[in-house]
């Protein structure tokens, strides 16, 4: 006696229609991002399209940002690879309603919602404050960098600039000059096809090449500029560094050390704030500066911005510190930890002395004392155990190591939308779509 199997048929016709809701497990997370993104303020994005009666209807904004959300979820940010997706996954298909916008659809309404886009991160986070995932005991704050959508290649030093400029003069007067000289050989010269009034194409190139560098020779000494103006008393010079540089394809990112120190990329820094319950991401900013220093004290008032608190406490490695930082926070009732020394992950600091930390001592020496107490080691090690596994969510599980946009305000755009993204998939992991994720969803955004 033969093995009976179940039935088989790929060609079956079925004469009901199939519901999409049966597609997935009832607590899928394609359901959960459809249920947050119905009950989240679109307004920003619909009334772009207020008083447009003309030309075809476009796609429903709801169910291009479910699609875009869940694509960030799951790491998928590429507009090509979610063109595919939303023939291909039945997930995506779901959200979708069966639509397939195309990625050029997909990369134009990103583009032209940005912002908006951006501004769900407050809403969703809003959301974990209402599901008791944000406590701000504690908050640990850290910086990655992340690849810019250029090339380092693309890049040239101010003193290159300079060089590159006078030779590329010389050369646009020299082919002048030929030009001038070849008025009665048109023909020869522009050939047989074109007017006769076209630039040569080697002029062209080295003109608009001209062009670029002088723009960035421009933009590199207003930099300075501005450098020199914000600290008088170091007598900074108005006239850029040599080795200045700037990146031609987007001139916003920066070279910056990769993770390690061993080579060199074209990048933005990436800033999070951490809350220790969950590791919720309260804060997140984007930077064109190589280094950390001087970017406590905003993230602390972009915390309160999107809180409406200061955390209890706050960590964050040594390349934050400075003395004005550690008083400032201090003074708003920060319980600060960061060290003015740095530590490699296998540092392990001394016990402290006995007795209170004298009140004669410096901040420098006050902070290197209260990192040694107890208290201090265990609110420092947060540091370490909060923002990195975080990083390691996005760009190694999730494949966000390089943007897709270009300048520092869409960057800063996108690096919110991943954040978002992130802060949803905790959400989930919590709520899902039980009783108690509804009673949370149930609440209208402010």
């Amino acid at each position: 006696m033969s093995k009976t199997f179940r039935p088989y048929e790929p060609d079956q016709i079925f004469l009901m229609p199939i519901s999409m809701q049966e597609w997935l497990p009832g607590n899928h997370l394609a359901y959960f991002i459809s249920d947050v993104v119905d009950n989240l303020d679109l307004s920003a994005i619909t009334q772009r399209y207020a008083g447009e009666e003309r030309g075809y209807p476009p796609y429903h904004p709801a169910m291009m940002v479910k699609v875009l959300l869940y694509a960030y979820c799951i790491g998928v940010a590429s507009s090509r690879k979610i063109e595919k997706r939303l023939c291909e996954d039945i997930a995506f298909r779901v959200l979708a309603a069966n639509n397939t916008p195309d990625f050029r659809t997909i990369s134009d309404f990103r583009k032209d919602h940005l912002r908006a886009l951006a501004g769900l991160f407050l809403q969703v986070l809003k959301l974990c404050r209402k599901a008791g995932l944000v406590k701000l005991g504690h908050v640990a704050l850290d910086g990655t960098k992340i690849k810019a959508n250029a090339s380092k290649h693309k890049a040239m030093s101010y003193k290159r600039m300079k060089e590159e400029e006078a030779r590329l003069e010389a050369e646009v007067a020299e082919l002048l000059k030929k030009a001038e000289a070849v008025d009665e050989e048109e023909d020869q010269w522009y050939g047989k096809d074109t007017r006769g009034d076209e630039l040569p194409k080697e002029l062209a190139f080295r003109e608009s090449r001209l062009k670029k560098i002088r723009e960035a020779k421009v933009a590199l000494e207003a930099e300075a500029r501005l450098e020199a103006e914000k600290s008088p008393e170091k007598g900074e010079a108005v006239v850029p560094r040599d080795k200045a540089q700037r990146n031609f394809t987007d001139p916003d990112s920066h070279i910056m050390p990769a993770p390690g120190g061993k080579h060199f990329i074209q990048a933005y820094n990436a800033q999070v704030a951490v809350d220790s319950a969950h590791q919720v991401i309260v804060a997140a900013e984007v930077t064109n500066k190589p280094t950390d220093r001087g970017q406590a004290e905003p993230m602390m008032e972009v915390v309160k911005v999107n809180t409406g608190q200061l955390p209890c406490q706050m960590s964050a490695d040594a390349g934050y510190f400075s003395s004005d930082a550690v008083k400032n926070l201090t003074a708003r009732g920060i319980d600060v930890y960061m060290p003015p020394d740095k530590m490699g992950h296998r540092f392990t600091l001394p016990p402290a002395p006995r007795g209170r930390i004298p009140k004669c001592l410096s901040i420098v020496d006050r902070m290197r004392r209260k990192l040694r107490t107890k208290k201090g080691k265990e609110s420092y090690g947060l540091r370490k155990e909060l923002p990195e596994p975080v990083f390691g969510q996005i760009k190694q599980v999730r494949g966000f190591d390089q943007f897709l946009l270009r300048g520092s305000d869409k960057v800063s755009s996108e690096w919110k939308v991943i954040c978002t993204g992130h802060n949803l998939l905790k959400l989930f992991r919590v709520c899902g779509r039980g009783l108690f994720g509804q009673e949370v969803l149930a609440v209208a955004p402010a």
